[in-house]
């Protein structure tokens, strides 16, 4: 599961790379959780950065709470899943960062917290999916989840499964609405280690109000407690 990502970088270093108009203000961050408002681009309107929450309520379990919202889907099964079969096929969506975290146990009470980056560090997308529902105010809402699928070597040391991460050259495929299945379903693979890197951080991680730079600052590993530990 990934239930933690960055997006480290300013409003034009996002319209740069995604080629695409934010017309919300925007200020970098460092600590996305699940429920959050955070930008991505859907293939309704790939030309503009929409603002989505972190987490779906399912079609078949309406108004339900927060809590009971789904923010990952498996891409071996998302074809067949109830919950996302029709979103994977007419609600696609980017989702930009410059990172995501995981954490390593170490017995029962250590959990390590690691940051996964491409190697310069630089923007790249999940692929996601996204949907609409009312909630009990009666307010229409509009929510994503991140697509998940087996770790690669680098990851599989932390944890067994991360997010889907497009290459850059397939992100407009992943968008397109006449992208036939089968061509999807190729697309929600593992990014290769060769083109990652990780280290480990702060355990501020751990709680979602910290949100500034120290997040992200590589660290001596440290526990969820803070306290220093032998491994790396």
């Amino acid at each position: 599961m990934c239930g933690r990502y960055s997006l480290a970088k300013s409003k034009t270093e996002l319209e740069e790379r995604f080629k695409a108009e934010m017309l919300e203000p925007f200020q970098p961050r460092y600590n996305i959780a699940p429920t959050q408002l955070v930008p991505v681009i859907t293939s309704d309107s790939p030309m503009g950065f929409s603002h989505f929450y972190w987490g779906i309520t399912p079609e078949f379990a309406r108004n339900k709470p927060v809590a009971q919202r789904f923010i990952n889907a498996r891409a071996e099964t998302i074809r067949e899943t109830a919950s996302f079969k029709n979103s994977f096929r007419r609600k696609r969506c980017l989702v930009p960062a410059d990172g995501f975290f995981e954490w390593k146990k170490m017995g029962k009470k250590i959990k390590i917290p690691y940051r996964f980056t491409l190697l310069d560090e630089s923007l790249f997308a999940f692929a996601g999916i996204w949907d609409e529902y009312e909630n009990t105010d009666g307010v229409i809402q509009h929510t994503f989840v991140l697509l998940t699928t087996t770790p690669n070597g680098m990851v599989n040391e932390v944890h067994d499964r991360m997010p889907v991460i497009l290459d850059r050259e397939v992100e407009s495929t992943w968008l397109n609405p006449s992208t036939p299945e089968d061509k999807l379903i190729s697309l929600l693979k593992p990014l290769s280690d060769e083109k990652m890197l990780s280290y480990t951080v702060s355990p501020l991680v751990n709680h979602v109000v910290n949100d500034s730079a120290s997040v992200i600052r590589k660290t001596m590993p440290m526990d969820q407690f803070g306290n220093y530990t032998l491994f790396g």
